[in-house]
C-alpha cells in the first residue's frame, strides 16, 4: 500500500511538471492569400503565448517554436490579421496553410500642413507653440525623455496609482502580471521587435497584452506620457513606455 501510495504522488507529480512545462515543438506553415492562392512574403507570425516571432519567406513558409494550445498571431500590411490555436493535429499532420484576407482600403484625406499660417511673421510666430510634449524613447535605454516641460504630479500619479483600487494603473498592473512579464520577453526577440518598430496601430501590443488599444492610451496618460508620443511613437517604443512605467509602478509598491 505504500508503494502504490508513492507511486500515484509521483505520477501526479509528473502530471502537474508536465502542465506547468509543455512540450515544445516546431510547427510549420504556409501562408497565402485566400483569393489568389499565391503565397504572402513577410507575414509576421507570433506565438502570443511564448513570445516568439517568425517572418514568412518568398513561398510564404514559417516555422515557429510552439506547444500544443498556444496561439499563434498573424498579420502583415493590406491583409485582415489572423489569431489561430496550433493543435495537436497540426502539430500531427505537418505544414498547414493558412489563408489571409485582403483589406479594402480607402485612402483619406492627407493634411500636409499642421497649422494655417498667414504668411505673416509676427502673426504666425504666435500661432506655432515655442513649446511641444514630445516624448523619445531610445530602445535599450532605461529611460524615455520627453522634450518641453514634464508635469510636476507624473510620481504623484503613479504612487496613487497604488493605493487607489479604482485607478486604472492598479487595476492593469495588478491584474495582467503574466501579460506583463512579457515586455522582457518581447526586447528578446528580434523578429518581435523589428515588427513592432515597423508598427503604429498598437495591434501587436493589444494582443500581446490582452487590453484594449483605447487602454494603451490611458496607460500611457497616467503614466504621465504626453498626447503627442501617444499618437506618433511606433509600437516598440510604445512597448518600452509601459515597461517603465510598470519598473516604476512596482519599486513603489514594493517600497
Amino acid at each position: 500500500m505504500r508503494y502504490f501510495t508513492v507511486l500515484l504522488f509521483l505520477l501526479f507529480s509528473l502530471s502537474v511538471t508536465a502542465q506547468d512545462n509543455p512540450i515544445i515543438q516546431k510547427v510549420t506553415g504556409t501562408i497565402v492569400n485566400d483569393n489568389t492562392l499565391m503565397p504572402i512574403a513577410n507575414a509576421n507570425v507570433i506565438n502570443v503565448n511564448k513570445v516568439k516571432g517568425a517572418v514568412t519567406n518568398s513561398k510564404g513558409f514559417f516555422e515557429l517554436e510552439v506547444s500544443v494550445s498556444d496561439t499563434l498571431h498573424i498579420s502583415i500590411l493590406g491583409y485582415q490579421s489572423l489569431r489561430i490555436r496550433v493543435t495537436n493535429d497540426w502539430l500531427k499532420n505537418g505544414t498547414a496553410k493558412i489563408m489571409l484576407t485582403e483589406k479594402a482600403i480607402a485612402l483619406e484625406e492627407v493634411i500636409v500642413k499642421k497649422y494655417d499660417l498667414t504668411g505673416y511673421l509676427e502673426v504666425d510666430t504666435k500661432l506655432i507653440p515655442d513649446k511641444e510634449n514630445y516624448r523619445y524613447s531610445i530602445s535599450g535605454l532605461p529611460q524615455a525623455y520627453e522634450a518641453g516641460e514634464s508635469s510636476p504630479n507624473a510620481f504623484t500619479r503613479v504612487l496613487g496609482s497604488i493605493f487607489n483600487p479604482a485607478d486604472m494603473l492598479y487595476n492593469f498592473f495588478g491584474k495582467k502580471p503574466k501579460e506583463l512579464k512579457k515586455l522582457k520577453a518581447m526586447k528578446k526577440d528580434d523578429t518581435v521587435r523589428n515588427l513592432l518598430e515597423s508598427k503604429f496601430d498598437r495591434e501587436t501590443i493589444s494582443v500581446l497584452l490582452g487590453v484594449d488599444k483605447k487602454e494603451i492610451a490611458e496607460i500611457l496618460q497616467r503614466c504621465n506620457y504626453s498626447e503627442s508620443f501617444i499618437k506618433t511613437a511606433n509600437d516598440l517604443q510604445i512597448m518600452d513606455a509601459i515597461s517603465d512605467c510598470y519598473e516604476q509602478y512596482k519599486v513603489l509598491k514594493k517600497n
